[in-house]
């Protein structure tokens, strides 16, 4: 079996990326690194296009120190404040005595630090922290329509979820203490029965490597992997999105259902008696063909439909509106002196003539593409164009920013 090798040597452009990673001086948003790091993507000595010539979704990558002195935006204590509110999606993992057991938070208490193999997952962190937000569009050499989220785990000694694999792209980063992963390039992808989790009932690892802080390791779909924590380890996983195309054709067929005009009821004023009552004819099943085949669809229901699918807010995920909404005229000016951001949760992408934002779509008129453009691309407006925003685009920002889609800068 061929086995790829996944840990280039350090040659001098890596050193040399290395280097002048650590010389930057430690300020910012995240101690221990420089805020203009925060735009290089964190590929080592990789541009983004020769990582997807070379390994998106074709073979695994390690990165040494991908982001050198890396401090992780939240601390454990911070992480299980997370998993105690109702509105973060939270999973505890326990393998204790040789049994698995998964548990779907809030979690009011978890088990003591001192308790090995335990972890605990916190998905879409991105969603409530802004600094876990700042480093998922690190990865935004991967456009936002496939960017997905950040999820925490952090795991005693001995904790994990089992060997498995992921149907979509995944970095996971290194963020506190050691983790030891397995990885192998398997067919075999079939699971244990009566499981609580979802793990390979045969798992063969061809490669083994230790993660310290800072250092992280990307692996295509359906690439099996296992890691155990070496003690207290918290690893942030980049996930991607990667809908089935059932899920998708399911998706688009209840979207046409609304822009569908079909005139007219079944009639069959030539009918003729049947033999077999409860037979249907194939009279009938021809009419109604050839009348279901005048359904047709354009590239723009297409994009229209993927722009609202993509964007559609997940079922957990609550928008908070401002506790004291300023009139349109203060809203303005305010927010033409501060500028304005997209909330965290906010999902914006645009195609063409069209921009879609929280599963919501607008047909835009050319003069204002520009400005809406700016705000799904750069998540934010300066002061300056939201002062020089023509009326439609100024009442549906107000109206956004009423519903908590977008906030006042800061």
């Amino acid at each position: 079996m061929n086995i790829p090798a996944i840990i280039p040597a350090p040659g001098p452009a890596v050193m040399q990326s290395l280097q002048y990673a650590d010389e930057r001086p430690a300020c910012g948003a995240w101690p221990g690194y420089n805020t203009r790091m925060t735009n290089l993507p964190p590929l080592g000595d990789l541009t983004p296009a020769e990582f997807f010539r070379d390994y998106w979704q074709k073979k695994p990558l390690l990165i040494r120190q991908a982001i050198a002195g890396f401090a992780p935006p939240l601390n454990p204590e911070a992480l299980f404040a997370l998993a105690a509110q109702e509105e973060v999606e939270a999973r505890l993992i326990c393998h204790f005595d040789q049994q698995w057991q998964m548990q779907d938070g809030p979690f009011a208490a978890l088990p003591a630090r001192s308790q090995s193999g335990w972890t605990l997952l916190v998905q879409g962190v991105n969603l409530h922290d802004r600094a876990a937000d700042a480093l998922l569009r690190r990865f935004r050499f991967v456009p936002d329509a496939r960017l997905d989220d950040l999820m925490i785990s952090f795991a005693t000694d001995g904790g994990g979820v089992g060997p498995h694999f992921d149907s979509y792209d995944v970095f996971l980063l290194q963020a506190h203490g050691r983790r030891r992963w397995q990885i192998g390039s398997q067919q075999d992808l079939s699971l244990k029965p009566d499981m609580p989790l979802k793990i390979l009932a045969r798992f063969e690892p061809e490669q083994e490597f230790i993660l310290e802080p800072g250092d992280m390791l990307y692996l295509p779909p359906h690439y099996a992997h296992d890691g155990i924590a070496l003690g207290d380890c918290m690893t942030y996983s980049i996930g991607f999105r990667a809908p089935s195309y059932q899920e998708l054709g399911q998706g688009f067929l209840e979207f046409m259902g609304d822009s569908i005009d079909l005139p007219g009821r079944y009639a069959d004023p030539d009918l003729k008696p049947g033999k077999a009552p409860a037979e249907i004819s194939k009279r009938m099943l021809t009419d109604i063909a050839a009348e279901l085949r005048k359904v047709r669809f354009t590239d723009d229901d297409i994009a229209i439909f993927v722009g609202q699918y993509l964007t559609e807010p997940k079922h957990t995920t609550y928008f908070t509106a401002p506790q004291q909404t300023l009139t349109p005229p203060r809203f303005a000016s305010t927010a033409g002196k501060k500028g304005l951001r997209l909330a965290l949760k906010t999902q914006m992408l645009y195609r063409g003539p069209h921009v879609f934002i929280n599963g919501m779509s607008f047909e835009v008129e050319p003069q204002d593409r520009p400005l809406l453009a700016r705000l799904a691309n750069d998540r934010s407006l300066p002061g300056e164009l939201v002062g020089a925003a023509r009326a439609d685009v100024a009442e549906a920002l107000y109206t956004w920013y009423q519903d908590g889609w977008l906030e006042i800068t800061i």
